[in-house]
């Protein structure tokens, strides 16, 4: 009796200092963030600096052939609207629908919005040029941050906390997180490759997709706890294995 309450106890006081971790982990990968986005726009809109963009354009450019191009043009496509539109909706489906679980597909559709929102108000706000000198094609558009790194950190992103939170196998999990963690960044590499976006572009757009989900997801689990015994029972929640704790239907 004694051995199975001290082993109950050891399991509480492991997933407390796991959970600890993880938070602090998420809080100084969110202050990076803060702090990388105040100082690319000192640089690049206050002090008028973008030396280090053209150098990273500089040092791509004995990179640059056909087959790298059509490379690159694979990757990026995993970042455009033409996938990710139908992404979202296939996922929006899939939680709706199949796992019937509305309170995830509520969550899934708010951040989905409001960060297409965000992303695009920020464009208008900053209201920087592309550069001239696209290797391929000019895209119309404006320019930090970007569109590609935004939301398809969000959108990756939303993923890796899915499959970090629901899938058991150990190996399994994290070659999964590890491959959506290097989607994330071939994509982004594919917009300076192309020249469609400058590096301080990406970057920012990478750190304004980590703090905004960052944020909707701590506000939407906020909401979910505060919640869990007022949702109406037409929610027909159910609660994804190792998610935050799940509405009560009825």
């Amino acid at each position: 009796m004694i051995r199975k309450i001290q082993h109950r106890v050891k399991k509480i006081s492991d997933a407390m200092t796991l959970l600890t971790v993880q938070l602090i982990l998420v809080f100084i990968a969110f202050c990076v963030s803060l702090g990388l986005v105040i100082l690319i726009v000192r640089e690049i809109f206050y002090e008028k600096e973008d030396n280090i963009d053209h150098m990273v354009f500089d040092f791509l450019r004995p990179y640059v052939s056909d087959i790298h191009t059509s490379i690159i043009q694979f990757f990026t496509f995993f970042g455009s609207q033409q996938f990710l539109v139908p992404a979202w909706l296939l996922f929006l489906t899939y939680y709706f629908f199949i796992r019937k679980n509305k309170w995830y597909f509520i969550k899934m559709l708010t951040i989905s919005i409001c960060t297409v929102a965000l992303m695009l108000g920020l464009k208008l706000f900053f209201n920087r040029p592309r550069p001239l000198i696209p290797l391929l094609k000019e895209v119309p558009g404006l320019s930090f941050p970007s569109g590609h790194a935004f939301m398809s950190f969000v959108f990756y992103g939303m993923l890796i906390y899915i499959v970090y939170r629901e899938i058991k196998n150990k190996w399994l999990k994290w070659i999964s997180i590890f491959f959506l963690a290097f989607m994330i960044l071939m994509i982004g590499l594919t917009r300076v490759y192309l020249r469609v976006h400058y590096a301080s572009d990406v970057l920012a757009g990478f750190c304004f997709g980590l703090m905004s989900l960052v944020i909707l997801l701590w506000l939407l689990g906020r909401i979910e706890k505060f919640n869990e015994k007022e949702l109406p029972a037409t929610l027909n929640v159910t609660k994804p294995p190792g998610d935050l704790p799940a509405a009560k239907a009825g």
